[in-house]
């Protein structure tokens, strides 16, 4: 293709391959009163798509709720999430996916997966402090799977470790549903001065606009169109899609924004994410209700001869576009010539309201910058949903279908062992979690990771969680125990829930029993969020992660709204861990226990029963819990805390003894069927160890909380007993949680 041909009138067919239906076309043509050429049908393209414009799930997203008692900013409106922590600080943090790029070049989709959203959380002028990340993928015996998993988690290390920013928690499942379509979800935390926020809003007609950092190349071109349509045998062709990262060029980028930050020169910041240029343009100038014009051809670029709508669709990383005060130009292009980075001017603020392209003086595309974004112009859409069969199907289980394991010691060490619950310790030894000396749990194991507030006496807690067997078996109740178990581990941690981001994984939002799934999920996490208080700052939604069949069938994979949660610890001392402390200390479960095993991994891998309802969850009940739980930390009156989660008790009770070589020996509810109190995942648990001095006070406070308690039994000096069966040292233990992924990628 040439100019000339990139300036022509596009045609139906030409919009349609770009992923536009024929009425967006129609209402294209209707807003700009003519057929657009063909630069700006690409333009319409990208920011039409799901990725940029969250057509079909906008209008349940806005029924999240976005007030709480510590926002700086509302979801939508800057970059990342910002809430307020106290001492003149705020937390900015976010979630994004990367799950296209991923699924047909592991290693570079990951890493600019991590590149995108340290740039999210660095262009609001806060300095990233720790990263975390939620992966899902086939399962492990699959060659793919271990080739996806080697690429992933490598791609993460080499990027985030070259950054220089902690990789301080994560999750990672393994599932039949993630086999062709892996899910990577990274996010980011960030610490900002309040006074020195920045905004992605552009404002001043006539201040200059600056491209700044990397070079413009031909990688990520349609990326975001790329990530709005379906994974199939022929997405190896769309690896020109898949962006490039460069994390020592992100270090030098991150350290000549947090300089500007300090200066007094500018007045909008935005990174170059999805759609690159075209977006940053675009959506800086609706948000401050301006226009911009800008001349590709003073782009710093790759390749000769680019034309526009390549310079427009790139998404090459590494870059950020600056609105600059005007007079303040040198002092801009000083910082970032000191950085050995591009600072270039390549437009103004106009009036507006239209974005305006050159090329060579040649306008190449002028579009309403509103009619483009997200809240504007672009389209939103109410799809049909409609309750699918399984549903339906999974509320006949009974408990009494599955006979009682003959020996629960082959059980338990079979749970342990699964990928699903075992260690992860392949993955994370391959990320630099101590970098930036702020990581608090490195050796105190928590249920979230706690990293320093340097220079306060706080700290934050941070936890990613989903799980989308649970969410798959009820979305609305799955997506409540999301909510309702990030925060649970932020409590368990010493912390009190902030705010929340989100990463919205689901199949194609045109199939109907999809979106069945989708509408649950955001009503289970507005009704968690309220609850907690904990408001939704933003995140990503990706749609269309399935698996297309030859025959043209699809199977979504599990629907898996992750959850991002920050909380903050006023006080460092209150940090709570999770390990076992001394032989004799008394164990104490607290929460009710029920004859349930409800889409547990011991009902799915064990029994091989792939279709049962949801755990037992209630939200008043969760809530109760947490809230005592804060009191217990507040008063010390606990030395250890873990939760009850994948696996069930007896997992969270080897969890707690491995860090210390300490064992247990407990005893069963008599009234509880026995693989049910120790296997089965009924929510709303948390087991916690108590000094035996501590004891009255502990009860006294538990009682005056009204919430269930249960005397387990004491923490032992190695050996594992169950009503009185030895189930093993906690050492024998130690092999099979450890090692289990290490020795499947070896083979």
């Amino acid at each position: 293709m040439n100019l000339s041909s990139a300036l022509a009138p596009a045609t139906l067919e030409q919009a349609q391959e770009m992923g536009l239906r024929a009425d967006e076309f129609d209402k294209i043509i209707e807003i700009l009163g003519r057929t657009p050429n063909f630069t700006e049908m690409c333009v319409y393209s990208v920011m039409w798509s799901e990725h940029c414009s969250y057509k079909n799930s906008i209008k349940w997203l806005k029924t999240l709720p976005k007030d709480g008692p510590h926002m700086l900013v509302k979801a939508g409106e800057e970059n990342a999430g910002l809430v307020d922590i106290g001492d003149g600080l705020g937390c900015a943090f976010k979630i994004e996916s990367h799950n296209h790029p991923s699924a047909i070049e592991p290693y570079q989709g990951a890493a600019t997966g991590v590149g995108g959203i340290n740039r999210d959380i660095f262009t609001m002028g806060a300095r990233p402090i720790a990263q975390l990340n939620s992966l899902r993928f086939g399962k492990l015996d699959n060659a793919r799977t271990k080739w996806l998993l080697g690429g992933v988690v490598k791609g993460i290390g080499d990027y985030g470790n070259a950054f220089g920013i902690p990789m301080v928690g994560g999750e990672v499942y393994f599932d039949d549903s993630y086999q062709a379509n892996p899910l990577v979800n990274a996010m980011s935390v960030g610490l900002v001065k309040t006074g020195n926020i920045i905004s992605s809003k552009a404002k001043g007609v006539g201040n200059p606009v600056f491209i700044v950092g990397s070079a413009t190349g031909k990688d990520g071109i349609k990326g975001a169109s790329f990530a709005s349509k379906d994974i199939t045998e022929e997405s190896a062709k769309d690896l020109p899609s898949v962006q490039v990262g460069d994390p020592f060029q992100e270090k030098l980028l991150l350290e000549a924004t947090l300089e500007l930050a300090e200066t007094d020169t500018i007045a909008g910041m935005q990174d170059m994410g999805a759609a690159g240029i075209t977006c940053s343009t675009s959506e800086m100038s609706a948000g401050g209700n301006v226009g911009m014009d800008i001349h590709l051809d003073l782009v710093p670029t790759r390749q000769d001869g680019m034309l526009p709508f390549e310079i427009l669709l790139s998404e090459s990383q590494e870059r950020m576009l600056i609105v600059v005060k005007k007079g303040q130009e040198e002092t801009v292009q000083r910082i970032f010539e000191k950085w050995d980075l591009h600072a270039v001017k390549i437009g103004e603020v106009t009036e507006g309201p239209e974005v305006r392209y050159f090329m060579n003086g040649t306008l190449v595309g002028e579009i309403p910058a509103k009619s483009l974004v997200l809240g504007g112009g672009a389209p939103v859409y109410e799809r049909e949903y409609k309750e699918p069969a399984y549903y339906k199907e999974a509320k006949k289980f009974s408990i009494d279908q599955v006979n009682e394991p003959a020996d629960y010691v082959v059980v338990a060490r079979q749970l342990v062992a699964h990928h699903n619950i075992c260690s992860k310790k392949w993955v994370y030894e391959q990320y630099d979690s101590m970098v930036g000396t702020v990581n608090m749990s490195t050796n105190k194991p928590s249920d979230a990771a706690v990293v320093n507030v340097k220079g306060t006496n706080k700290a934050l807690a941070m936890s990613v969680d989903c799980n989308g067997r649970y969410v798959n078996a009820d979305p609305e109740v799955g997506t409540m125990i999301a909510v309702s178990e990030a925060a649970r581990n932020i409590v368990c941690s010493g912390g009190e829930p902030s705010a929340i981001t989100n990463c919205l994984n689901f199949g194609n939002p045109y199939n109907p029993e999809v979106y069945w799934q989708f509408v649950g999920a955001i009503k289970g996490m507005g009704a968690a969020c309220k609850k907690f208080q904990t408001p939704v700052t933003g995140g990503n939604v990706s749609f269309y992660n399935q698996t297309v069949n030859e025959d043209g069938s699809a199977k979504p994979v599990f629907p898996t709204p992750t959850i991002g949660m920050i909380g903050v610890l006023k006080d460092k001392s209150l940090q709570t861990t999770l390990d076992f402390k001394y032989k004799g200390d008394l164990i104490y479960l607290l929460g009710n226990s029920y004859d349930d095993i409800n889409s547990s991994e011991y009902l799915y891998s064990y029994h091989g029963v792939k279709n049962s309802p949801a755990p037992h969850f209630n939200l008043d009940e969760e809530f109760k819990l947490q809230e005592c739980m804060k009191g217990l930390i507040r008063n010390n009156y606990i030395s250890a805390a873990h939760d009850v989660s994948d696996g069930g008790l007896f997992v969270s009770l080897v969890e707690m003894g491995l860090p210390n070589s300490l064992g247990f020996d407990i005893v069963t509810d008599g009234d509880i069927r026995k693989d049910a109190f120790l296997f089965g995942e009924s929510q709303s648990r948390i087991v916690v160890t108590v000094v035996e001095d501590y004891e009255d006070e502990f009860l006294d406070f538990v009682a005056e909380s009204q919430v269930t308690v249960m005397l387990l039994g004491h923490v032992t000096k190695g050996r594992m007993t169950v009503d009185e069966e030895n189930f093993g040292f906690i050492e024998d233990m130690r092999h099979l949680y450890e090692e289990s992924i290490a020795m499947e990628m070896a083979k």
